[in-house]
């Protein structure tokens, strides 16, 4: 390998690794407050919170990677440029695809482990997380007191502290409600101070209390029982209570499933499955409803209340002369019928291929993404290695600005275009392609500006521009000034 090369490559390399940590942090800052009210206050420990994070850094890797390989690239070229290392190289005769090549080989080496990457690392992880955040949300809160009011995080149970010590944890003046017992006994416990915590496992309450009372009430099964009440004093008082939901249980992955959580194998399975179920089903309702539903009930009934004399003689459209009036009534009130229950049939079946369809699309545009992926990263290089040896800028300031503007634009085209593809109005591989189909030319266009040296960015060349758009049309109008 050239020296040049190994200048280049290393270049890159540094700034590459750098700027995918800083957009990956910035994306998981955003993903994990968009979650923040579903993890605070569940007492997760620093092991079940670390492993969601990096379920999400998985699947937000197809998002950022992009992003990273067009800062870095931008970057790259434009450090270069703006030390004149650029100059000194084209000096010598070497061109600046000549330049680009061994970045151009790294990109797209990247480019199809990113698919890798895509096809089996990132659908796994849409299922862990979906498995984990299902599993966090059915855990319950800790046990949190706030003074004067009560707590009803237990089933059957309320509990209300007068204060609790920040430091010590220890409460004064409790009241506790207990509905727990199923035969209708309602217990009520008041104390000067206590200790309320889970077990370390989770599965109990241990309740320490002191100096109190309790009220036990026993109301019977129904309504004319006798009920009766006791009173007990105690000093100390302990008490387990068995409880559910606090220790988080994991959910089989298996059972959370969408267009996110398969490979591109297991999704051209399943449009397939889809395409075949949409086409017997929708074949199914033109031969069965319109056939035997409609038309068949309809000529039967007609030709049964002519008299047998005529059923040979007259066509079906002429037999409707020769009913009476009851005739006519019985035919019209089983037609509403018939019709009502055909309108029924045909709302169950449009809305079940519906849902089949919607679904058909969203694997669809899946499969797509999949493969426009590595395509739209080399897109992504292309636009920034330009960019950077025209604007000659390095560092995180204009790069930064120019980046966040085209990932921006990206962003918005491809969530508009899978959208449309999502709802049926494009192709599917229109809509996933639009941004791809859009940005290819603004790549070719830069690269090409960037290989002649073109001024895109320099003011002075547009005012020139301008200067003489203006005196054309000055002289256009003095000589055809009357």
């Amino acid at each position: 390998m050239k020296t040049v090369h190994k200048l280049i490559l290393k270049s890159y390399l540094g700034p590459m690794v750098l700027t995918f940590f800083i957009v990956m942090f910035v994306l998981l800052m955003q993903i994990m407050w968009r979650y923040i009210d579903e993890l605070v206050g569940k007492g997760l420990t620093f092991d079940v919170i670390a492993e969601l994070m990096f379920y999400f850094v998985i699947t937000l890797i197809p998002v950022g990677l992009p992003l990273a390989t067009l800062l870095a690239s931008i970057m790259t070229m434009g450090d270069l440029g703006e030390n004149n290392e650029l100059l000194a190289l084209k000096s010598t005769g070497v061109s600046l695809p000549r330049i680009m090549r061994p970045l151009a080989i790294l990109v797209l080496c990247i480019s199809v482990g990113s698919f890798f990457v895509a096809n089996n690392l990132v659908p796994l992880a849409y299922r862990k997380t979906a498995a984990l955040l299902y599993d966090i949300r059915q855990q319950r809160h800790s046990i949190e007191f706030q003074d004067g009011i009560f707590f009803n995080g237990i089933d059957n149970m309320s509990i209300r502290v007068g204060h609790q010590d920040p430091e010590t944890k220890r409460l004064t003046n409790l009241l506790i409600y207990d509905t727990r017992n199923r035969t209708g006994k309602m217990t009520t416990t008041t104390a000067e101070s206590g200790f309320i915590g889970l077990s370390d496992d989770k599965e109990f309450l241990k309740v320490t209390l002191f100096d109190g009372e309790t009220y036990e009430e026993d109301r019977g099964r129904e309504w004319y029982d006798r009920s009766s009440l006791q009173h007990y004093l105690f000093d100390r008082q302990d008490m387990t209570i068995p409880l559910e939901g606090f220790n988080m249980a994991r959910t089989d992955e298996s059972m959370f499933s969408s267009a996110k959580t398969h490979n591109i194998k297991e999704l051209a399975h399943d449009i397939d499955s889809l395409k075949h179920l949409v086409d017997n089903a929708v074949g199914r309702l033109n031969s069965e409803f319109l056939a035997n539903s409609v038309f068949i009930h309809n000529k039967e009934l007609a030709f049964d209340t002519l008299p047998k004399t005529h059923r040979r003689i007259l066509p079906l459209s002429d037999s409707i002369a020769y009913l009476s009036e009851n005739q006519m009534a019985q035919v019209v009130s089983n037609a509403v019928s018939l019709g009502n229950h055909a309108k029924s049939y045909l709302n169950y079946d449009e809305e079940i291929i519906k849902q089949n369809i919607n679904q058909y699309y969203r694997l669809n545009t899946e499969w797509h993404k999949m493969l426009s992926l590595p395509v739209s990263i080399m897109i992504f290089f292309l636009i920034g290695a330009p960019l950077g040896a025209i604007i000659r800028k390095g560092g995180l300031g204009m790069p930064i600005v120019i980046s966040v503007s085209f990932f921006v634009i990206y962003y918005i085209i491809s969530i508009t275009g899978e959208k449309m593809a999502n709802e049926g109005v494009w192709n599917t591989w229109r809509g996933a392609w639009l941004s791809t189909m859009i940005l290819t030319p603004i790549a070719f266009f830069l690269t090409y500006k960037a290989t002649n040296d073109s001024a895109l960015f320099n003011a002075e060349a547009y005012l020139n521009i301008f200067k003489k758009g203006r005196n054309i049309i000055s002289g256009l109008v003095r000589r055809f000034k009357p």
